[in-house]
């Protein structure tokens, strides 16, 4: 077989190389016009949260004028003053803490454990347990059976109360399901005639190459919890067991009512309270998962996959 001389081939390949592939005309376009667009939905999704970080930190006289966009007008602070100088504000937040981490957690397994279970298409009674799943989906006992329900079982001021209605969304279930029906069986296999029991496959098996949907399904649940309000205003009697969320509602609702704030302040401050309540509540509200999200999202783009066995 006749074969061409390393020097001629550098000869005959290296143009192309030094060349490389060229983008045509409409292509380039293309990128042009696609990375405009993109920039243009960044600004139109961001702005309406800049907007409202320059009114939480912006004076009453330019948030009632209108001058207010994306630049605080006569920095001002007298709200975040007012609402975190409140020890009760601080009390409530730590609520918010423990009641997201703890119901999250238990979200969790049992979304993990009953997802998986309905994963598996030999599970005698799957179609009943899945039945079971999206009814509750569409019908609901209403308020009043939910309220005596809680008091009859003693959740009423506890944090049960917030966890265990809420414990799993029928959503994330089904999300979480076909997932687990797409997962290689040959893993599952392969561990299994290895010794591994059921759950020893889901804990070291599954599990650790879930964690695009583990983190997907963590955020869901970390966000509801943390903007649930209701539940809380519902069940709970003792303003010290507010979440934070009960806490400024309580607050936006006393700065649009009659009721002035800061009694013991001058109505001044009062005045630039109820002016950006509203920017100060959404902000502080939503900073913590604003936070959370840089460390999950990188769960959201890489592969779930990578480097096991592909059917």
């Amino acid at each position: 077989m006749r074969t061409v001389p390393r020097k001629a081939a550098d000869r005959i390949f290296r143009p192309a190389m030094q060349g490389g592939i060229r983008d045509s005309r409409s292509y380039t376009v293309f990128r042009a016009i696609n990375a405009a667009l993109i920039v243009v939905i960044c600004f139109i999704t961001l702005y309406p949260f800049l907007n409202v970080v320059a009114q939480a930190f912006s004076s009453e006289a330019y948030i009632r004028s209108g001058q207010v966009n994306l630049i605080p007008q006569g920095f001002n602070v007298t709200t975040f003053s007012y609402v975190m100088g409140d020890p009760l504000f601080w009390r409530n937040y730590g609520n918010t803490v423990v009641y997201t981490v703890v119901a999250t957690a238990i979200a969790m397994v049992l979304t993990t454990t009953f997802a998986y279970a309905l994963s598996k298409r030999h599970l005698k009674g799957r179609a009943f347990f899945i039945g079971v799943a999206v009814f509750t989906m569409f019908f609901n006992g209403g308020l009043i059976p939910n309220y005596i329900l809680i008091n009859t079982l003693g959740f009423k001021n506890t944090i049960w109360a917030i966890v265990i209605p809420n414990a799993i969304s029928v959503f994330n279930l089904l999300v979480m399901k076909a997932f687990f029906e797409n997962f290689p069986t040959d893993l599952e296999e392969a561990a299994a005639i290895d010794g591994l029991s059921t759950y020893g496959i889901l804990w070291k098996i599954v599990l650790p190459l879930s964690k695009a949907v583990i983190a997907t399904m963590v955020l869901f649940y970390a966000v509801s919890f943390w903007n649930s309000w209701f539940a809380a205003f519902l069940y709970m009697d003792d303003a010290q067991l507010y979440p934070v969320t009960v806490y400024l509602r309580n607050l936006l609702a006393a700065a649009t009512g009659t009721e002035a704030l800061g009694a013991g302040s001058g109505s001044g401050d009062s005045a630039q309270v109820a002016s950006n309540v509203k920017a100060v509540t959404m902000l502080l509200t939503v900073l913590p998962i604003i936070c959370l999200y840089p460390f999950i999202q990188k769960y959201f783009v890489s592969g779930v996959m990578l480097g096991s066995v592909k059917q």
